[in-house]
């Protein structure tokens, strides 16, 4: 069982959210510091992710060896993340150990050695990352349909881009973190077994003394072309569509949720059934819902054979169309049970929660409780999401294809 939540502002700007789980013995954070790839400079993308790996390696009075045993001898389940707008810190361990993670989080995001001896090393990881991602088409489908559905720097994806690397030097990636590593707008979200006034007392300690910054202005550019091809030496297209939705923030979210629930919300859902499993049109097919904080866009992956590309693509469109028609009853019901599922996984999990938490007050500026959002899932009826698919119909595509041919979209849709 959970208490309530305890959220405090330090004077500097750093959000904490502490959330007590009685029933758990582990405690697990998350800590969104606001440098993700949206700030990545122009031609330069892919200088958060360098940051990312080049920033544990070394911090305070431990060099990089030392910094990781010591991570390790707290048996910290962590990860370090690449977002569009902030960097992502997590760690999970026992809760008594919580406290001492948090101190080398401090070294970490404050004094870290970001050694330019370590910069190529950091370097050639993400080159060779980026560059099984162009063995991986359906996972670059994806990527590439981002940069052609959202405009730009929210666009930039959060891995890098393998044109820009020879352009990014180690003192380009020291100046990002100068410029955006600061509390304000830094959002620390803890959850566990764990005693909110001491978290705050050690957080204070800790980070109380980090020095305000001016956080970084983003200017929005221009989206990229509505239909585009990427050719592919393969008997296999690769397709990707996006159409416009609501954030997170919005209040029709959930509605939209259950929307893309009924299209893609496991093997029952409509396009695998329709798609796959009637018309054997393709071997992979799932679509999500995909929130920036201001922008919402409906993302869809189809992996087909060559030749029965434009048909997969045709009837993927026209099942996105059909939802308007009308939702079965049962439809719904399902996506609300997974949903549902879902919560209760999520109430046994310290690293889910503190992630919900952080990921809440970025897009809310407030928390929604388990129980909040179990009702928001069942006050859903088929009435209510088809009203909001009718104000915000599947329509103005972008269809993005990586393959031997380029597909030909039905007028009409594109």
């Amino acid at each position: 069982m959970s208490a309530p939540v305890s959220i405090h502002t330090l004077a500097n700007g750093l959000t904490l959210i502490v959330e007590p789980m009685r029933d758990v013995r582990s405690a697990a954070f998350s800590f969104l510091v606001p440098a993700g790839s949206v700030h990545d400079p122009v031609g330069q993308n892919g200088t958060a992710a360098i940051l990312s790996d080049l920033i544990t390696r070394g911090a305070g009075d431990l060099d990089s060896r030392q910094l990781t045993s010591a991570l390790d001898n707290l048996g910290l389940q962590h990860n370090e993340t690449v977002g569009v707008k902030h960097l992502g810190f997590s760690a999970a361990t026992v809760a008594d150990r919580l406290p001492q993670a948090l101190v080398l989080y401090g070294d970490i995001l404050r004094r870290p050695h970001l050694p330019a001896d370590q910069f190529d090393a950091c370097c050639d990881g993400l080159e060779m990352m980026l560059r099984a991602m162009e063995d991986e088409p359906r996972q670059k489908a994806m990527v590439e349909l981002r940069r052609r559905c959202f405009p730009a720097p929210w666009s930039f994806p959060t891995d890098g881009h393998l044109d820009d690397l020879p352009s990014i030097t180690a003192e380009g990636v020291c100046d990002h973190f100068a410029r955006l590593a600061m509390p304000n707008g830094s959002i620390l979200g803890v959850a566990g077994h764990v005693d909110p006034e001491q978290i705050l007392s050690v957080v204070e300690e800790v980070f109380g003394d980090w020095e305000a910054g001016t956080e970084a202005e983003v200017v929005e550019g221009s989206r990229g072309p509505a239909v585009d091809h990427i050719a592919y030496d393969s008997t296999q297209t690769h397709i990707g569509i996006a159409y416009d939705a609501v954030p997170y923030r919005h209040e029709d979210y959930y509605a939209a949720w259950a929307a893309v629930g009924v299209l893609s919300g496991g093997m029952s859902a409509r396009l695998f059934t329709e798609v796959r499993e009637r018309r054997s049109l393709c071997y992979a097919i799932a679509a999500v819902l995909n929130s920036l904080p201001h922008d919402g866009r409906v993302l869809c992956y189809a992996g087909t054979t060559a030749k029965r590309a434009q048909e997969t693509l045709e009837v993927t469109l026209g099942e996105m169309i059909r939802l308007g028609e009308g939702i079965e009853p049962g439809e719904l019901e399902r996506c609300q049970a997974r949903a549902k599922s879902s919560l209760i996984m999520q109430q046994e999990s310290t690293v889910a929660r503190a992630g919900s938490l952080a990921r809440d007050w970025f897009h809310l500026g407030r928390i929604t409780t388990l129980d909040e959002v179990r009702q928001k899932i069942e006050a859903l009826t088929v009435e209510t999401v088809l009203e909001y698919i009718d104000a915000h119909p599947a329509g103005d595509f972008t269809v993005l294809t990586i393959g031997p041919e380029p597909l030909e979209v039905p007028s009409g849709v594109s």
